[in-house]
């Protein structure tokens, strides 16, 4: 078979000949229709993940649509580091696999899921998230962020704040959902408009996070108020320098969310409910399709969409 190989950390990998999978006891081999080019993927293909092992070669993709030996179109993700979708065929364990509703578009299931779970899981596993809660995203602009507001939204919430760089996809977001939308570089802005908010899913981490951080707390009437703040990514930075009095004088919590802090079983119990929301459009996904072969191309940013997710098609 082919497979989209890396074989060192830092360069694309390449579209080349490759063992075939040899499935475990609990797996089935699946061919593979349609993989996403996540963010998660680059850093996995880089070595920089927290959970990469460092091992070489390797086949990035975390998850993808595949045609099952049963004949059926799933979802589904793997928990390799180093086999992972974007090949022609892959080692499944069908636990880990939902089917797709009838009429679903695969390249929409395999841009989306992805992105939607992170909110999803976070608000669903991390936090008492009570609908009618209010949100406020950082990071919005990205298609994580944008699929966050979608997410709060789904799950009940009242009032979803939307802060992030890009003015063009800002101002995008009232259509998602968003009732507000501030410049992530106005931190008093955002400061003011989320004030009140009951949840904050942060995607930017770093100063940008800490600065936000120290405006809303002191913008607050209830300081004592619980605030969960979900850090999720960190396009902003690894570290944020955040003042303990802003730990000390609120009802501040900081939580984060991806795998280790919520288990595999979480995750795929989440399954359904975010394919489903996915496949009948509740959560709208930008996305482009690029044949798998053409891997160096989507890699370099020369083939698909400047915008959206790339997705990698058999």
């Amino acid at each position: 078979m082919h497979a989209a190989v890396v074989t060192e950390f830092g360069r694309s990998p390449v579209w080349q000949e490759f063992t075939d999978p040899v499935p475990t006891a609990d797996e089935v081999a699946v061919d593979v229709v349609a993989a996403g080019l996540h963010p998660r993927v680059r850093s996995q293909a880089d070595g920089s993940h927290y959970t990469s092992e460092g091992a070489l070669p390797l086949v990035p993709g975390v998850d993808a649509v595949g045609r099952f030996p049963d004949g059926t179109l799933r979802y589904f993700a793997v928990a390799s580091d180093t086999r992972g979708t974007m090949a022609e065929r892959v080692a499944v364990d069908p636990r880990a696999s939902v089917v797709l509703p009838v009429g679903a578009v695969p390249v929409a299931v395999a841009a989306g899921a992805n992105p939607v779970m992170s909110s999803w899981v976070a608000l669903r596993r991390r936090i008492d998230f009570a609908p009618g809660s209010r949100v406020l995203v950082l990071g919005a602009t990205g298609a994580s962020g944008s699929a966050a507001v979608q997410v709060a939204k789904h799950l009940g919430a009242e009032h979803v704040v939307a802060s992030g760089r890009d003015a063009t996809r800002l101002g995008a977001l009232p259509a998602l959902g968003a009732d507000v939308v501030v410049p992530l570089d106005d931190v008093d802005a955002v400061g003011a408009a989320a004030a009140d908010v009951d949840v904050v899913i942060d995607y930017v981490w770093g100063q940008p996070a800490a600065d936000v951080m120290r405006a809303l707390v002191t913008a607050r009437q209830e300081r004592g108020r619980r605030l969960d703040w979900v850090a999720i990514g960190s396009t902003a930075g690894q570290e944020a320098r955040i003042p303990s009095a802003a730990l000390r004088a609120s009802g501040l919590t900081i939580v984060g969310s991806g795998q280790g802090s919520v288990g595999r079983a979480a995750f795929v119990a989440e399954l359904p409910g975010i394919v489903a929301a996915i496949a009948d459009g509740t959560i709208r996904v930008d996305a482009t399709a690029v044949r798998m072969a053409e891997v160096e191309a989507a890699w370099a940013g020369q083939v698909g969409a400047s915008t959206g997710r790339v997705v990698l098609e058999a």
